[in-house]
């Protein structure tokens, strides 16, 4: 894909996202894209960049470290998403790398950071990702957990959670799992979703 495809298919993202948030009466300011850039070489992400845009979303640790220190220091007010399973011990590394981690989903990973607090780190906000559809194979916490867990890690632990993620299976319709999510959020007293792919993410906005 060359740099003129990258940045036009940002801008038609965008204009059909102030169009689905115009017909949900909905304003556009209050929808944020996440640009995944996974296996993005940098000179792939540069031009999105340099066309304005500033939210990002890597899903791994080592990768990111790779390619976006010099690209934060060249846009410093670039926001950083990691969206992919974290292990506990690549905690410490995510902390320093990421403005926000969508993928706080179980007790372990939580302390880690809670204990990374408690020695003077900074950390990032946080998503509590919620299994919706309960499958196996996906990380998540589950539904009827949800709400617990993100209370525990706010009010328990100190950390700063701004609220949930989910990724709906594939194989289903994705806007029950959207409204879930939406309900929990609500239930936990947190003002912020992530959810939304290249597929479903009109729906998501409409909601």
């Amino acid at each position: 894909m060359t740099e003129i495809d990258t940045v036009s298919n940002l801008a038609e993202v965008q204009t059909k996202i102030a169009t689905a948030a115009q017909e949900a009466d909905r304003p556009s300011g209050q929808v944020d894209l996440i640009v995944v850039s996974k296996t993005w070489p940098a000179e792939a992400i540069r031009p999105l960049l340099q066309a304005g845009h500033r939210i990002f979303g890597e899903n791994r640790v080592q990768e990111t470290q790779k390619k976006w220190p010099q690209l934060k220091a060249d846009y410093p007010e670039t926001r950083l998403h990691l969206i992919g399973l974290l292990q506990s011990n690549k905690a410490q590394e995510a902390a320093e790398l990421f403005d926000v981690i969508e993928t706080l989903d179980r007790e372990k990973l939580a302390k880690v950071f809670a204990n990374l607090r408690e020695g003077g780190a900074s950390l990032p906000d946080f998503l509590v990702q919620v299994n919706t559809g309960e499958e196996g194979q996906k990380g998540g916490v589950a539904p009827k957990e949800a709400v617990q867990f993100a209370r525990w890690c706010r009010d328990d632990l100190a950390l700063p959670v701004r609220g949930m993620m989910a990724i709906p299976p594939a194989e289903e319709p994705p806007a029950p799992h959207f409204a879930l999510l939406y309900e929990l959020v609500r239930q936990a007293d947190l003002p912020d979703v992530s959810m939304g792919m290249s597929g479903d993410y009109e729906i998501a906005v409409q909601l």
